[in-house]
């Protein structure tokens, strides 16, 4: 049985805190003002606008943090300051007693998709695998996507599409929604924090790895048994991809493509999620369906 956390009313508290990488603080402030000119009240965590080396802080402290937001009865969602590296660290300390009967709005992707795991894993409790406080900039801060985080804490519901794209396998499934960053997934296997992908549809995105090492990835999930029994595959934005000096010879579509080809369930390729400025806010842990022809249709349902 999922459990939802409540969804947010005008005056709720979001916390903002950085356990991962470091984030400036004038960008976590403007998005602090967006956040703020929704109708919600925001605390800065102390993490946000500190450094230590690529780390917002040492571990102990964004541990501290992140534990304290999570067992503050009055923050209602934790909106985190960035991915990068670093949650990982921490994840085992972390003590989700207070969380598991008071849960709230865990709003992230990258490398926030360790945590999203392990919650799923354990707990059973819908999160957000939605844009940070970086995401949210003066450029961005109107659009669609920003404005589908704003919908996703209100608890709107939405429908999100996407064009077809010439490697899809067309057909209509429904499961629970699971995943996120690719790289974080499989660092995850065989980890207290893998999560359950029976009967799930499965999101996937990256940035910036090599090609033969998304295809080195790919591997892992298939030969542990990650892609054997989904109801659904979803694949979003592989973006800044690389190359060693001889190409790898396939694109990363064409990679994961190629290795979920003999499964029977449908697949779509380009889905607006991941590393770019196309980025909806989709709740991990909730049923949608999803259904793929002329064009991709994901729906929470």
């Amino acid at each position: 049985m999922v459990k939802i956390p409540p969804y947010l009313k005008k005056g709720d508290l979001i916390g903002i805190t950085c356990s991962s990488s470091k984030m400036d603080l004038q960008a976590a402030e403007y998005a602090r003002g967006v956040l703020t000119s929704w109708g919600y009240r925001v605390h800065l965590g102390i993490t946000v606008g500190t450094s230590f080396h690529n780390f917002s802080a040492p571990d102990e402290l964004r541990l501290e943090e992140l534990q304290d937001m999570l067992d503050d009865p009055e923050i209602k969602a934790i909106v985190f300051g960035r991915g990068g590296y670093g949650m990982v660290c921490i994840i085992d300390k972390l003590d989700f007693t207070r969380f598991r009967k008071q849960p709230k709005w865990l709003c992230g992707y990258s490398d926030i998709t360790t945590l999203h795991s392990h919650v799923q894993r354990h707990f059973g409790i819908a999160t957000l695998h939605s844009m940070m406080c970086s995401g949210i900039t003066p450029d961005t801060f109107d659009n669609e996507y920003t404005e589908s985080l704003a919908a996703a804490l209100k608890g709107k519901t939405y429908r999100y599409t996407a064009p077809a794209h010439p490697l899809n396998k067309e057909g209509k499934t429904s499961g629970i929604l699971v995943g996120g960053n690719l790289s974080m997934l499989a660092n995850l296997s065989g980890t207290p924090s893998q999560i359950n992908t029976k009967g799930k549809i499965l999101l996937l995105e990256d940035i910036g790895e090599y090609r033969y090492n998304i295809d080195r990835m790919m591997y892992n999930l298939k030969r542990a048994g990650w892609l054997d029994k989904l109801a659904g595959l979803v694949v979003g934005a592989f973006t800044d991809g690389k190359e060693t000096d001889t190409p790898f010879g396939q694109t990363e579509y064409e990679i994961i493509s190629n290795l979920v080809k003999d499964y029977e369930y449908p697949v779509c390729f380009g889905f607006p999620s991941g590393h770019q400025a196309a980025n909806y806010s989709l709740k991990l842990g909730i049923k949608h369906e999803l259904k793929i022809g002329a064009k991709t249709v994901l729906s929470e349902i």
